[in-house]
This record gives C-alpha cells, structure tokens and sequence, in this order.
C-alpha cells in the first residue's frame, strides 16, 4: 500500500462488506434510535402533575381571566408519548450522534464555507454585557456594545475599500434585498424608473429570488466557455432600463471575474448600478477590494467570511457595504461615534437631519450582537496579515483538491486557471447509468457529508467541494484518497454504487416520494401488508 505524503493511510477492515445483524437493530457504538412513539406510549407520562382542580360554571375555551385564549384551549388529549427522563436524554444524545457537524471533519459544501469555528468567538460572544444585552437597554448602558458594532465596521470598510456600511440585515439575502432596496431609493430620488436587474449564470439563485422580490424584472446573462460572464453579452443588454447588475464574484464556478472592472464601468456608463455577492469574500479577504472595482453595494456573510460557520445554530449577519453614491440612502437605524467618544444609534427620531435620505428599516431593531462580537474577535486575532493568510489558504486548498482530482472527474473549468475557493467537477464519464448523487452517496460510507450537488446549473451532475482554509493537508489528503476511489469506481460502472450509503443509520430514501409525499405524523403501529417497503423509506 502506498502511503501518500502527509502520512494518513486508507485501512479497510477484513469484513467491511459483511452484513451483520444483531436483535437491537444496533452496531456497537453506532446506535438504531427508534421514533418517541415507539419508545413510550400515550398513556403514560414521565412527570405526573395533579390534575387542575374543575371550576363551577367553566367552559373550556372560553377563560381568558385564567390563563386561556378564546377558542384555543385543547379538547382533546395531545398524544405525545410520555417518556423518563433517562428515555428523553438518551434518545436526543443518541440522535445527535448520528449527525455530521464541521467538528468531526471535513464539511465540503461548496458555496457555503463550513469552516471550524474558534473557541475564542464563543468564549466572547458569552461575555456578559455582549450576550445579555436588551435592544431596548437605554444607549447610555450599552456604550461597549456600540464601540463594538462601530469597530466592526470600520473594518468591513477598511477591507472592501466601501464608502459605508448597514450593520443591520441578518443574512446574505437579507443583505441582498437591503442593496436593491438602496439601489432603488437612488433611482427613485433622481426620478429614474428602471425595471430590469441583470443577474449571470454564475450568480448565486438568491440573486434572482431577490431582485423579483424587490419588484424588478430579472434577465439572466450567459457565462462564456470560461465559466465567466460574458461581457459582450452584458453590454449588449445594457440601457436604460436597466437598473442594476447582480454578480457573485467569486463566482458559483469557483472563478474570480477578470472583467470585474469593466463590468462596472459599462453598467455606470449606462447609469445603472452593481451589486456584488459577497457571499465568497473568504476567498478574497485581505487580498481584493471590492470597491476599487467599482462595486457599489455589496453584503458580507459575517457567518461565513468570519466565523460562526454558516448554519452555526443561529441567525445569521450580513451586512451591507455601499459606495459613496449609495450611502445616503442606506438603512435605518446606524451607530456612529460622536466627538466626546460616545456612540450613538440613530433611530427615526434623528435621521431627518443627520441621514435624510434612508429608505427607513430592515429590522426591527440593529442586528445580530453575537454575530458581531464573534465576527470583531474573528477579525481582531487573525490581524489584516492573518485574514490575507485566510484568503490564501482556502484558494490554496481548493486548487490542491481541483489537481489532485482532475485526471479522475471532469473539471469543467480545469483549463480556466487556478480556481479560487471551490473546485468545480461533474459527472460526466461515469458509465453504467451512474451519477453525481451515486458518489455523493458512497461518501457518505467513507464518512464525509456530500459536496454541494447539482449546483451551479452551468454545468450538469455539478458537484461543488470547498475545502476551507481550515483543513490541513492530511485530512485533504483522506478526503481525496475517499473521492478518487469512488470516482474511479464510477468511471468502471461499479453499480453496487447505486445502493450506497451501506453503512449509514439509514439507506437511500427514495427522494423524489419523500418530497412529494411526506409522512409527517405518526398514524401508530401498521399490518406487515401495509409497512412501506425499504425504497420508500430507506431501511438499514
């Protein structure tokens, strides 16, 4: 066997392939987790409580005086199973160890930057004063939680050389939405009724979903054989109805866009304005200023750039940075710093005369303070240095997996030059009827969470790997030992690839039932003649 050069070696167990069945469903410490109801019952209950004394004359639905809301008091039991509380705690414990999380290894979803989360942010977003803190706290007893937002975004300024900044949307297509709203507050205040957003094939499918929410008309733009937009097409679609230009870049192709600067002198010239996904930003942080490409307004996944990772079991945070033509129109409300050193957040009360031209709120209130706290803690121990550090890392990882797998899969864009923080393949090559989700199954059985599938829709059987900079070499180097294996495999016809994952708490679902027709409650024990078969709902 050939030990690759960072030292992990693939071992395969004598019997890997033997089916062993044991009376509990169980395999060692890989436990079978039947449903609640099939642990516990209805009629029994792991806490007793004393039935509540009946009142003469009540009715039930009908008691608001105690604690009751007009037609919406339950008539009839609730049919929960009762369990102990060692049955509760152990079905949860055991049902959270069959999930895959970034701390047990590689998280490869591309577009998505699941990367490891520093302990430091945590530590910091639980600090007292940052994770106790009310939105309705009079300003003078948030001082530092104020200085904070206000430093953070500086420094988003600092590294998208923008103009200004809105703390407040709480995701990337919050922020998205934010941009065109701000974009359109432009257009409106100098009497220009633009109806058309230009979104590219490479774009993210939120660009799109939220241009035709803010009201625009939405034309997609082709991609060139590079993988990139195709600017001649851009410029000839350009006029004056079009209001704004919506690119991701990097892009969904895993590709940075050379002619980004062009793009936004050509869509200026014609006067509309860009906006920018920044969903990418891990890729370029430290090393691209988006506004010295002439991007006017563009949202930051703080959730992603700069840790929490995306998904993190919370909201999400995304600010948006604008040019100096869109900051007047920016939201409300925004923390500033006055001469004395206070900092203050100015809600409608002020923005007549200090910002007058806001297109009013996003939210309810400024945002999501642990995002920022964590986002500030991320930013402040990596230092300008270390953020490039990032950007460099996770393009250097993504290109190690892109060489290290373009002789076994189809890499649509290989000859486009280095890729940025994603490596694009598809599954074009594999025999016998074989697919993206075949493989993406089968790595599920060595032990990985699936790539990003089927996306972007530029190229067919699509499967999208980020890396991250977080990864070292060895666990690269496993993830890729795993993937060209399963890809030569499928390059062979190797059909018993149809039938992974084996190993998994479950086997293949039959998706396209399991959408169409859900089972979402619970209808007790079934006849042997009525049990769905192992394709409908994946047996072991």
């Amino acid at each position: 066997m050939t030990v690759n050069p960072s030292g992990w070696r693939p071992s395969t167990p004598a019997n890997a392939s033997a089916e062993m069945p044991t009376v509990t469903g169980n395999r060692a410490l890989q436990l079978e987790e039947p449903l609640l109801f099939e642990i516990g019952d209805t009629e029994t209950t792991g806490v007793d409580f004393d039935c509540a004394p009946a009142k003469a004359g009540a009715q039930t639905g009908s008691l608001p005086s105690q604690g009751y809301i007009n037609g919406l008091a339950r008539t009839a039991p609730i049919g929960l199973a009762g369990l102990t509380e060692p049955e509760a705690v152990r079905h949860y414990t055991r049902l959270s160890r069959q999930n895959y999380a970034i701390d047990l290894g590689l998280f490869p979803l591309g577009s998505c930057t699941m990367k490891h989360n520093p302990r430091l942010n945590e530590k910091v977003a639980r600090l007292p004063g940052f994770a106790d803190v009310h939105p309705l706290q009079p300003q003078e007893t948030v001082q530092g939680a104020l200085e904070v937002i206000n430093t953070l975004a500086f420094w988003l300024l600092d590294l998208t050389g923008m103009h200004g900044v809105a703390m407040s949307p709480k995701a990337g297509a919050h922020g998205e939405l934010c941009g065109l709203l701000c974009i359109r507050a432009a257009l409106e205040a100098r009497g220009d009724k633009r109806e058309v957003v230009l979104v590219p094939e490479s774009a993210h499918g939120t660009n799109p979903a939220t241009a035709a929410f803010a009201g625009y008309r939405v034309e997609n733009i082709p991609a060139n054989a590079a993988g990139r937009v195709d600017l001649d097409a851009l410029k000839s679609r350009l006029g004056p109805d079009v209001a704004a230009v919506m690119i991701t870049n990097p892009n969904t192709c895993g590709l940075f866009e050379p002619d980004m600067k062009a793009i936004s002198d050509a869509v200026h010239a014609a006067g509309g304005f860009v906006y920018c996904d920044g969903a990418n930003f891990n890729a370029i942080v430290g090393k691209v200023r988006p506004g010295d490409l002439g991007i006017d307004a563009m949202h930051i996944n703080l959730h992603k750039t700069f840790s929490t990772p995306h998904g993190g079991g919370g909201p999400g945070s995304g600010p948006v940075v604008v040019s100096e033509a869109l900051s007047p129109f920016g939201p409300l409300p925004y923390s500033a710093r006055y001469a004395d050193g206070s900092f203050k957040m100015v809600e409608e009360e002020g923005a007549a005369e200090e910002h007058p031209h806001a297109f009013g709120r996003m939210t309810a209130f400024h945002g999501q303070m642990g995002m920022f706290t964590r986002a500030l803690a991320y930013i402040l121990s990596h230092g300008a240095d270390g953020l490039k550090q990032v950007a460099e890392d996770a393009v250097l990882n993504a290109n190690y997996i892109l060489r290290s797998l373009e002789d076994v899969l189809d890499a649509p864009f290989a000859a486009s030059g280095p890729c940025m923080h994603e490596a694009l393949f598809s599954d074009r090559g594999f025999s016998g009827g074989l697919s993206t989700i075949d493989l993406a199954k089968a790595l599920i059985d060595e032990g990985f969470h699936p790539m990003t599938m089927y996306f972007p829709l530029v190229v067919h059987g699509a499967m999208l790997v980020e890396p991250t900079e977080t990864e070292s070499r060895a666990s690269l180097d496993q993830f890729i030992a795993a993937l060209r294996s399963i890809a030569e495999r499928a390059r062979a016809g190797d059909e018993s690839l149809k039938g992974a994952p084996y190993y998994a708490p479950r086997r293949r679902l039959d998706e396209t039932l399991a959408a169409r027709k859900p089972v979402l409650t619970y209808r007790g024990p079934v006849a042997a003649s009525e049990a769905p078969t192992p394709n409908e709902v994946g047996d072991r």
